[in-house]
């Protein structure tokens, strides 16, 4: 049984993510957990005009979480039924990214998934700032679905890499089975500004890459002498590119691929899902 966690604010692009993780995963068993956090408001005095206003309040934001996520439960009974899934609603009062941890730890959760907006104004938005921060303070593989991403079967998930890390097998786990369970191809692409040798250790990691995936539908490629966000944009275009997914631990690799793309020709990250992998 895989354990996902949803959290939301009860957008239409928390919901399309939401969606999404029931079509990926419709053949697999999993428990969805709907998370809503409400913001921690602090108060002082005891008895105090404040903290009765800040217990009122508390109570309201209570019931309206109660409520909007009473009605994401209606709209899920009326999608087609899938005995293999189930859903647990959870609401918080806390700090949010406290919040995930704690139950990304109680719940054993395998995967978070998490909306994140399209397009704002002329410019291309990047990844949110709450999923920009779950990827980089909670250990935990999340997948980040654009707003306006309709789910089709992957045919094709590329895996960004610099063959830099010595990757652990339980890191790439979530994404063999992925390729498996939808009989994708896996193309592993590595970039680099200049065209030059791989060094003993990267030729070391990229040996156990390909012995790892060798009952896996894989390819490698390569992409020189251009910027990193370029190459991704290019590579994600020129094939039928589903999920462009990397490992969380090279933080200065992915976070130029996440968080920076801020040229208008680069829109891979709001046109197709990110899965980011934690050891």
């Amino acid at each position: 049984m895989k354990q996902i966690l949803v959290p939301t604010d009860f957008s239409e692009n928390a919901w399309n993510a939401l969606q999404y993780g029931l079509d990926l995963f419709q053949n697999t068993k999993c428990t969805f957990y709907l998370l809503h956090v409400n913001p921690v408001t602090g108060y002082s005095g005891a008895g105090s005009p404040v903290q009765k206003t800040s217990l009122t309040l508390k109570e309201n934001h209570l019931n309206n979480s109660m409520d909007k996520l009473g009605s994401w439960m209606d709209r899920i009974e009326k999608l087609p039924v899938n005995t293999k899934h189930k859903f647990f609603p959870l609401i918080h009062f806390n700090y949010f990214i406290d919040t995930v941890r704690s139950e990304v730890q109680h719940k054993k959760i395998d995967l978070i998934l998490m909306g994140t907006k399209g397009a704002t104004g002329l410019r291309k938005a990047t990844i949110g700032s709450y999923t920009s921060d779950v990827i980089t303070k909670v250990r935990c593989p999340l997948l980040a679905v654009p707003e306006d991403v309709v789910y089709t079967r992957p045919r094709e998930i590329v895996f960004l890499t610099d063959y830099q890390l010595n990757y652990d097998r339980k890191v790439l786990d979530l994404l063999i089975e992925m390729i498996n369970m939808n009989k994708a191809v896996l193309r592993i692409l590595h970039i680099s500004k200049k065209e030059e040798r791989l060094s003993e250790e990267q030729l070391k990691n990229k040996d156990f890459l390909q012995d790892y995936l060798l009952d896996v539908d894989h390819n490698f490629h390569s992409l020189t002498g251009t910027k990193l966000e370029t190459a991704v944009q290019c590579f994600t275009e020129s094939r039928d590119i589903a999920i462009i997914s990397m490992v969380a631990k090279n933080l200065n690799f992915f976070q130029r691929i996440l968080f920076r793309p801020a040229v208008e020709e680069i829109s891979y990250h709001t046109k197709v899902p990110f899965l980011v992998l934690h050891e």
